[in-house]
């Protein structure tokens, strides 16, 4: 993170509209051996002058109990959240989680246990399906193909709907008919896409830009079909996206991040409805390609021509309303 935050240094730019409230709906926290990411630091990125009310944390494998039973390791996760966040305010409002959803109905004991951890801060689960059939699953967790469409998870999220929780799903945009056809046999369940559907711009997909975003727009389209599904902007710096800022000597400028990212921004927009869509940091992993100031000018930049209502849905009262965040 400190080579991060050299790189980043020279390169700073003034807040736009710093009273516009902001929800940050994703991002991370861990303590790895060559890289921190905690309360310090997302504060530090908090304090960079936007005004940003609360934070959801999303799950990432880190500070899962060491032993004890294998399918409650993961609450350790929202144990590790809840001290790391003590006596803090405006971060981590809300959690989400890690469960095996695999198990069917007996993920319910591994719920309920990340209820109690929480300690009224514990909103749902976020399951990573990433699979490409040319690339595999670029993830630490490495999830099968098809994994939607498997009988067991279906019965563990049903576990999760009855318990009043919400399914983050993170994959990739060749995936989202997938995805599309669950929402449509869970219509109870609230989905949320994880990054924008992640168009990939890496591999067989690094040279074919315009054939990628046909594919994903298609899919965002049909996905937003569903009412029960809401969508995440953001994590489009994510290496495997392809547009590349990590590897430019400088960090790029936020009114760079919005050319790029401004038809993928808008395209989702305009088919879930300001209402059903809400901005994300994706911090720290996004932070390999910009500052934290500098994305949330560009989200700024993006939206200036939508209407304050539609603003304040975009970058607070959505991520407010589906992790039910008090601010």
């Amino acid at each position: 993170m400190q080579e991060l935050d050299a790189w980043q240094s020279g390169a700073a730019e003034p807040v736009l509209e710093p009273d516009l409230p902001i929800v940050d709906a994703h991002h991370h926290l861990w303590h790895r051996p060559l890289q921190h990411y905690g309360a310090p630091e997302l504060g530090a990125d908090l304090g960079a002058g936007h005004n940003v009310l609360d934070t959801v944390f999303v799950e990432c494998m880190a500070g899962y109990r060491p032993d004890g039973p294998e399918h409650l390791k993961p609450v350790g996760e929202t144990e590790f959240v809840v001290a790391e966040t003590a006596g803090a305010s405006g971060m981590c409002g809300a959690i989400l989680g890690h469960a095996d959803l695999t198990q069917g109905s007996r993920v319910r004991e591994t719920l309920e246990a990340h209820i109690t951890a929480g300690a009224g801060r514990f909103r749902g689960v976020r399951h990573q399906a990433q699979y490409d059939a040319e690339l595999g699953s670029m993830s630490r967790r490495s999830p099968p193909p098809h994994g939607l469409l498997d009988v067991m998870f279906r019965e563990g999220v049903e576990q999760l709907t009855a318990l009043g929780l919400v399914l983050d799903v993170y994959l990739y945009f060749t995936q989202l008919s997938e995805l599309a056809a669950f929402a449509r046999a869970a219509p109870d369940t609230t989905l949320i896409l994880n990054h924008t559907g992640t168009p990939l711009g890496v591999g067989p997909y690094a040279n074919n830009r315009a054939e990628v975003f046909a594919h994903w727009a298609q899919g965002i389209e049909d996905l937003s079909a569903c009412p029960n599904v809401l969508v995440k902007l953001g994590g489009l710096g994510m290496t495997q996206c392809g547009f590349g800022f990590e590897t430019h000597a400088t960090p790029p400028a936020s009114h760079e991040l919005a050319e790029v990212w401004r038809p993928y921004i808008e395209t989702a927009i305009a088919a879930f409805g300001p209402q059903r869509a809400m901005f994300e940091s994706n911090f720290p992993v996004d932070k390999q390609s910009c500052s934290y100031r500098a994305l949330w000018n560009a989200f700024k930049i993006i939206t200036r021509n939508y209407s304050s209502d539609e603003r304040r849905d975009l970058f607070c009262k959505a991520a407010a309303r589906a992790y039910r965040l008090n601010l």
